[in-house]
């Protein structure tokens, strides 16, 4: 009997073939499609839209949207493992799933069923991105203290405000946006969410941000100006807008974790072969038991990071009590793992890790972000106390 039991326990750190599978083809598709134009799309700035193209091919842009909306149904283990192969080879292009699944959960969650019927077929079929629009200028790590403000009106809505560091905003059609309906409700009843559409009369957007790194997603603030909504851009009900916010990124803050996943394992991937490669005092640089450690611990590293992620995946999937926790805590581990490892990548390389001529020094500003969107990781820490405390 123990001896069965022990068999089956094992089974459960084996992930079913189809998952290697999805890994193979993501690759593949990620360095022959892909990595070719990371560099470029770095450099001058712009958005990956060879990415964009190869992963609406391969259906893989936004493959969480459920198949009964033309989707590919992807489960969230899956749609990391697209992520993290993504951001093997280019942290930009890694934000188009990301981010499609980040703008689109607030409807997948709480949204009618005929607001799902009209809006995901879009995002399916590649006609369509979205984007997410919780932060403001004052209101960042501070969500809750949003200014941008929606008013009832005899038709539906009048929506003011602006938001700011929004991925992909302007390539994005679609919008989630939180905005404030009863200033005496606070953010448990005072706060709701809206689906804007980018052809909304009165919607524009400002310039693009100039980022240390993932500069081939455009990042920039989006101004909402008397626009006005109908009641069918409702997601949810009016003044629980906060609640699916956070219940949102609880779901895909695991995204971050597999962005910072993928950076890190295509810096040591580069690390690796480079020092097997560079020769110094007579012998290649791997055969230093210096460099040894450094790539010992960033391997160790990465694979306790991927364990952390795939069981929060695990966890997103099931909608278990303790998601909150994982996701928090994959993310904060992971993105703060992918610094470390990228920053000793570029250590390995020396003065070239230190140039643009090789990949690592841009995977390093690309890992950067990670410890800060989608919550900084002091308030993941934050989180995760909150979640310890309420759960003992």
């Amino acid at each position: 009997m123990v001896y069965e039991y022990a068999m089956t326990s094992f089974d459960i750190y084996q992930l079913p073939e189809e998952y290697d599978q999805l890994r193979a083809t993501v690759r593949a598709l990620a360095e022959e499609k892909i990595a070719p134009w990371a560099a470029e799309v770095d450099e001058q700035e712009r958005f990956p839209a060879e990415a964009l193209s190869a992963l609406v091919g391969a259906g893989l842009h936004a493959a969480h949207v459920p198949a009964r909306y033309g989707g590919q149904g992807a489960d969230a283990l899956a749609v990391c493992i697209i992520i993290e192969e993504v951001a093997r080879v280019c942290g930009s292009s890694s934000l188009i799933p990301a981010v499609n699944k980040l703008g689109s959960t607030p409807v997948l969650l709480a949204g009618s069923e005929a607001m799902k019927a009209a809006l995901m077929p879009g995002l399916a079929r590649g006609d369509d991105m979205w984007s997410y629009c919780l932060s403001e200028s004052e209101a960042g790590s501070d969500a809750a203290a949003m200014k941008t403000k929606a008013v009832r009106t005899s038709s539906g809505w009048l929506l003011n405000g602006a938001k700011k560091w929004i991925t992909n905003a302007g390539e994005s059609r679609y919008y989630t946006v939180l905005a404030v309906t009863d200033p005496e409700g606070g953010a448990r009843h005072g706060i709701t969410a809206f689906v804007v559409d980018r052809e909304d009369s009165g919607v524009s957007f400002g310039a693009h941000e100039r980022k240390l790194g993932i500069r081939g997603s455009s990042t920039r603030e989006v101004y909402f100006d008397n626009v006005e909504i109908g009641e069918n851009r409702v997601v949810g009900e009016v003044g629980d807008g906060f609640g699916i916010a956070m219940r949102t990124l609880d779901h895909t803050r695991i995204t971050i974790a597999a962005q910072a996943l993928g950076l890190a394992q295509g810096a040591l991937d580069f690390a690796i072969g480079y020092a097997k490669e560079r020769v110094q005092f007579g012998k290649p640089i791997s055969e230093l038991q210096g460099i040894q450690f450094m790539l010992a611990d960033m391997a160790m590293n990465i694979e306790a990071g991927r364990q952390l992620t795939y069981a929060a995946a695990a966890r997103s999937e099931r909608g278990d009590s303790d998601l909150t926790f994982f996701s928090a805590a994959s993310k904060c581990f992971t993105s703060d793992m992918a610094m470390e490892v990228t920053t000793n990548a570029v250590q390995i390389l020396g003065g070239y890790g230190y140039t643009r001529d090789y990949p690592v020094e841009r995977m390093m500003r690309d890992a950067k972000i990670t410890q800060i969107y989608e919550g900084t990781n002091q308030v993941q820490r934050v989180v995760m106390a909150r979640a310890l405390l309420a759960a003992h």
